[in-house]
């Protein structure tokens, strides 16, 4: 699995196909451009955890995918070893030509394998683990968090990104269709969601109280803060870019969930000849809040 998602999604849900079999490895680019776009906040995120953390050893990333977030971690955490882990090999291809890239490919290893068997591949207990948009992919989250807190070395710190707020890209009345587009589309990714939560393996239905959950794993000391993606109109090519595909994979994959007002708005957003598009509009941006979620296991 990817991130947020993201993604593992680096994603929200609009990040997501409608098919609840996602081929993270077709959709790297995106998760890259994605991760790259939303590098701000994640810097910030890491930013605190460095606060939190005291000069980890170990750091695991749990659903890597191609290791943006990953390279980061190495970077902010210079006397570290970052160990990217995701069920797709590809992505994680991709995660090591960026660490070569960046200068950090000494300090950096990959492992596939699916969550959480994987984890009992680890060597070592890790300093710090990190599962950004990863978790939710897995059925039993209560029993994955409690895998990945068996991971850490005493005095450890589990962080997790879930939750947070669905981006927005537009104002509430755009001036064709209906007023509230992103509302009604949240509603559908929504419904998304859950089917995706409801066909996983061994699925159990959990409240999504994430320091709860974090403390039932024999953790402690749960704080959680959230981080916002701020990238106000008008909007740079590259977060037009990811808009529109981010509307364009709703308007492909969501089908018949979406009305026909709603469909016949989408496809004037998505064609490049409209002045209405997503391509020409000035009052383009992209806004959202992404929370994390961490606990330390008791030395």
């Amino acid at each position: 699995m990817a991130h947020d998602h993201h993604h593992k999604h680096p994603h929200t849900h609009a990040d997501s196909p409608s098919s609840t079999d996602i081929d993270w490895a077709e959709m790297a680019g995106h998760l890259e451009s994605q991760a790259e776009l939303f590098a701000p906040l994640y810097e910030n995120a890491l930013g605190w955890l460095g606060k939190e953390v005291t000069e980890p050893g170990l750091i695991v990333d749990l659903g890597s995918g191609p290791g943006v977030v990953s390279c980061l971690f190495a970077e902010v955490f210079p006397g570290a070893r970052v160990l990217a882990v995701d069920g797709s090999e590809p992505l994680l291809d991709r995660a090591r030509a960026r660490a070569e890239r960046q200068g950090v490919g000494d300090r950096f290893d990959v492992l596939a394998g699916e969550l959480p068997g994987v984890l009992d591949e680890l060597d070592y207990p890790a300093d710090l683990i990190w599962a950004g948009h990863s978790l939710h992919h897995l059925g039993d989250q209560r029993a994955a968090l409690t895998a990945f807190a068996e991971r850490l070395a005493p005095g450890g710190t589990l962080a997790i990104l879930e939750g947070g707020l669905p981006s927005r890209f537009l104002p509430r009345a755009i001036g064709i269709g209906r007023p509230g587009l992103q509302a009604r589309l949240d509603a559908v990714q929504e419904e998304w969601f859950e089917r995706m939560r409801t066909e996983l393996p061994g699925t159990v239905a959990e409240a999504e109280d994430w320091p709860a959950l974090l403390t039932s794993a024999g953790l402690k000391y749960t704080r959680s803060r959230s981080f916002l993606i701020d990238l106000p109109a008008p909007a740079s090519d590259r977060a037009r870019a990811y808009a529109t595909e981010i509307f364009s994979r709703l308007r492909d994959t969501l089908g018949e969930g979406v009305d026909a007002d709603d469909r016949t708005t989408l496809d004037r957003l998505l064609d490049p000849a409209d002045p209405a598009s997503l391509h020409h509009r000035p009052d383009l941006f992209v806004l959202g809040a992404r929370t994390v979620h961490t606990a330390v296991r008791p030395a």
